[in-house]
């Protein structure tokens, strides 16, 4: 019955007019990301987080979420229609969706993804009601010792469950972790690594940094790359009803879908891409007639589409909870949290519930919002691909230099973003995933400063760590995790996780 209580209080909060209008907003943003190829959710956040700053904490929060959610399901429409995925966890919808869409039942293909989302996110609203209070009351068990060995797992699940070589994957969380020590050290007073420069001396910014390797590299990968033109499938809002032999197809996939999304979507490295391929790989495994899959399979479609929507809603978990991101979508999250002057943990739920209570309530609003608004919007969405991307392209580009500086009016800003453009362009041609260096970066101060905590309260003896049963748990689960990086077979099933794509 608490558990009622809790949401209630979350309704009212989300349910003011103005909160209500910042989750359309949000929503409304996300799926046009979703639908426009190339731009994805993390880039998206990112260009679209100076405009939270002047809101109140809880209506910036459900802005952001709503964008991450909803970008999350715009994809879908033009993977199913024309076959260009509007983000990476729209990939594998691209497989059967548009192959239903080909054989005419492209309806079909859209309000199954429709509905799987819509009940997927509903079964991660409640997930996160049920599981957050426990969580919660877990976390304020935690010490300094405790924390540490949380982030250090964290980091090395991120480098498991991270694409490309595990190498690369390595050095991208060493490299987050070393631009997070730059600046000032708090105990010391000292300055470190900022090579003189006085703009560094309060280290690195958040916003220039995600806008650098993000939003302004994929523009240049999409420009490189652009998407072939394609002819698009139309479809009319009268033919979105399936069949029942469709229906009966879709539901279980779905159920699977949302259960294995639920849990990917809490792990750290985890998230929306790896359940959408899970899924399909899954439902893939199991059926009696796998030789259907890519030809236009119902389980290709509802299966990945609820995965990645229950992931996506369940990956606030651990941030909401422990303060930890699970994803660097989560990291973003995390920092507009803390500009907000809000920090994640459980201290949230206690001292402010409405915020806490007000974003689990936000999320089943925004699922909600997003069937009634973009089912009838399709066409709508289809033609706005034909929007030229030279267009498109430098509107994108102003829109992230007008934010960088209107948050910090420093020219030395602006250079910080053009700095990790360069970086984030050579990443890009050796093949390395920048998402793992965002989550160093964002978790590296707090590592340092429980490190530090830990050994000064110890009077410097390590075994503090391994004498604390949490923190001893957390860092033998570590070890396990790096043996599963050295086996053979494991490095094998990991390369072929994403095969499919």
């Amino acid at each position: 019955m608490e558990v009622f209580e809790h949401l209630a209080t979350g309704f009212l909060a989300a349910g003011s007019l103005q909160n209500l209008m910042f989750c359309f907003i949000g929503v409304l943003l996300g799926t046009l990301i979703g639908v426009l190829p190339g731009i994805g959710p993390i880039p998206a956040l990112a260009i679209l987080l100076p405009i939270t700053f002047g809101l109140d904490p809880l209506s910036a929060l459900i802005m952001l979420a709503g964008i991450y959610y909803g970008a999350q399901y715009g994809g879908s429409t033009t993977s199913i229609l024309v076959n260009m995925p509007g983000e990476a966890s729209s990939v594998v919808t691209c497989i059967d969706g548009h192959q239903m869409a080909k054989r005419g039942r492209a309806g079909a293909a859209l309000a199954i993804a429709a509905v799987g989302s819509f009940f997927a996110g509903t079964i991660g609203t409640i997930f996160i009601a049920a599981f957050g209070p426990p969580l919660s009351a877990i976390a304020q068990q935690f010490t300094s010792p405790d924390y540490f060995a949380l982030m250090l797992l964290g980091l090395i699940m991120a480098v498991v469950l991270a694409h490309g070589a595990v190498l690369k994957a390595i050095a991208m969380v060493l490299i987050g972790l070393l631009l997070g020590l730059v600046g000032t050290d708090i105990n010391t007073g000292l300055t470190r690594y900022t090579f003189g420069i006085s703009g560094l001396w309060e280290g690195i910014e958040f916003l220039p940094l995600v806008l650098g390797l993000f939003g302004i590299v994929e523009i240049i990968r999409n420009l490189e790359n652009p998407p072939p033109p394609r002819e698009p499938i139309n479809t009319k809002f009268r033919d979105l009803m399936p069949n029942r032999q469709e229906i009966r197809e879709a539901y279980p996939a779905a159920i699977r879908g949302t259960g294995l999304g639920s849990i990917l979507g809490i792990l750290p490295g985890g998230g929306a891409v790896l359940a959408a391929f899970a899924s399909y790989t899954l439902e893939k495994k199991i059926s009696r007639k796998p030789a259907k899959f890519g030809s236009g399979a119902v389980e290709g479609v509802a299966g990945p589409e609820a995965a990645n929507n229950a992931a996506a809603q369940t990956s606030f978990i651990p941030l909401l909870t422990l303060g930890i991101p699970s994803n660097p979508v989560m990291a973003i999250m995390m920092g507009a949290m803390i500009i907000q002057g809000i920090q994640p943990g459980a201290a949230v739920m206690t001292t402010r519930p409405d915020l806490f209570w007000g974003m689990v309530a936000s999320m089943w609003i925004g699922n909600l919002m997003l069937v009634i608004i973009n089912l009838p919007l399709i066409g709508m969405w289809v033609r706005l691909l034909s929007v030229p991307y030279r267009l498109l392209y430098p509107a994108i580009l102003l829109f992230c230099a007008i934010g960088v500086y209107s948050t910090s009016t420093e020219p030395f800003m602006m250079v910080l973003m053009i700095v990790f453009l360069i970086f984030g362009y050579i990443l890009l041609k050796l093949g390395c995933e920048p998402a793992p260096l965002v989550l160093g970066f964002i978790l590296g101060p707090l590592m340092e400063e429980n490190l530090r905590r830990s050994l000064v309260i110890s009077r410097g003896d390590p075994m503090v760590f391994l004498e604390r049963p949490i923190s001893a748990c957390l860092l033998v689960a570590a070890v396990l995790m790096i043996m599963l990086i050295i086996f053979p077979q494991f490095r094998k099933k990991r390369e072929e996780a994403f095969q499919e794509e």
